[in-house]
């Protein structure tokens, strides 16, 4: 029988001819058409082969098998829970690894295999979970960048609140199109923490003007996502994250009303008062009646506030909806001065930090429109290059 001496000869050889007679007897074992009793022996020899003190032999043996679903499966496991220079192509690619077992390596293996896991084709929706749960931040880029991954918008939040402090994860996020409002809504939240943390340990502002700056930054941004959710029904998986989170403050959603976002400030107004939306939108189209402050009111906002709602849907209701620039969706400048001009001609005792709010809006929606109207002019003008050396001259 050829396995009796190639057992006998194994015995003696050096490290890398036993790799490469391992080699050999690995592919025969596949796809040679052996006899049972020669199929049997030579798997027997594989078995007492894992043993083997190189792992040049396991390693032969791991190229061999770790693709195909015609592998002993004995063999595979064992190889799967070697060191990792034979694990690696065994856990990568073995169709013979059930969730289980993958998801146990996720939670035991070192970071190398846990990458393996991550890139391998095809990964379920569990071992994905698994992941994005406890793998190191190596791993779950592998995982964001792998096209055959199945990631459910619970992964990918859990890989945002882990690893959304460093850049390389944040970049493979961001360009995902599939990332959910909410989850990119805590993306950007992540993003802004880092970009404050950096510029107050630069020294370049102080801690309170960073954090002014972030949350300015923060509503502008969550403008942009909103018109995105909107446009691709996923407002109310917003809204309801924002209410979750304590986010959905009147401040936020006088924003959407004043940047022409009708869609989230009705669905604000469903969150709050839990009413259903046709009543909402009936509410909110009785501009001048005493609905929209019983609405305001049921949704907890301050009566201070209603003035500048009411006003807000006027103007909105007679100059039109906001436009939108790239896809953002902003203030208007014209609807923010005459929320603030009524706001100021009726001023309510406790009045002062909505006038506050309403002015850093109309400044914000100012310098918007003038950014533009400046870059409208330079996109008509277009100058030649001889007319910018006159004017540098």
């Amino acid at each position: 029988m050829i396995v009796r001496h190639f057992l006998s000869w194994v015995r003696t050889a050096s490290a890398g001819e036993r790799a490469e007679a391992t080699h050999a007897l690995a592919r025969a074992w596949l796809i040679s058409d052996l006899s049972d009793d020669d199929r049997a022996a030579a798997e027997g020899a594989l078995l007492m082969l894992l043993d083997d003190a190189s792992p040049l032999v396991r390693q032969a043996m791991a190229e061999v098998f770790a693709a195909s679903a015609d592998a002993p499966p004995a063999i595979v496991h064992a190889l799967a829970a070697d060191q990792p220079s034979v694990a690696l192509p065994v856990i990568e690619f073995s169709p013979l690894l059930i969730d289980t077992d993958l998801v146990d390596l996720v939670a035991t293996a070192a970071t190398d295999l846990q990458c393996a896991v991550a890139r391998r084709h095809l990964l379920p929706v569990a071992v994905a979970a698994a992941v994005a749960e406890v793998a190191g931040p190596e791993a779950c880029l592998e995982l964001l960048e792998n096209p055959g991954a199945e990631l459910a918008e619970f992964s990918l939040r859990r890989i945002v609140e882990r690893h959304g402090h460093l850049a390389a994860i944040r970049e493979a996020l961001i360009v995902r199109d599939d990332l959910p409002a909410p989850v990119r809504l805590v993306l950007m939240e992540r993003t802004a923490d880092v970009l404050t943390r950096f510029v107050v340990a630069c020294n370049w502002l102080s801690s309170e003007r960073a954090e002014r700056a972030a949350a300015d930054a923060r509503s502008r941004s969550l403008m942009t996502i909103a018109a995105v959710a909107v446009r691709g029904t996923d407002i109310a998986g917003l809204v309801h994250h924002l209410h979750e989170a304590g986010q959905l403050t009147p401040a936020l959603v006088l924003r959407a009303l004043l940047s022409g976002n009708m869609a989230m400030f009705e669905q604000a107004l469903i969150e709050l008062t839990g009413l259903p939306p046709e009543r909402v939108g009936a509410m909110v189209m009785e501009r001048g009646g005493t609905s929209l402050k019983a609405l305001m009111t049921r949704a907890g906002f301050p009566e201070g506030t209603i003035l500048a709602f009411r006003a807000a849907l006027s103007a909105l209701h007679e100059i039109g909806f906001a436009g939108t620039v790239g896809g953002v969706t902003r203030l208007r400048r014209t609807m923010v001065e005459r929320v603030l001009t009524a706001c100021e001609d009726a001023p309510a005792a406790d009045a002062e930090p909505l006038l506050i709010l309403l002015r850093r809006f109309a400044t914000e929606a100012a310098r918007e429109e003038a950014r533009l109207y400046c870059d409208e002019l330079v996109a008509e003008e277009n100058p030649v290059p001889e007319a910018c050396g006159q004017l540098a001259a």
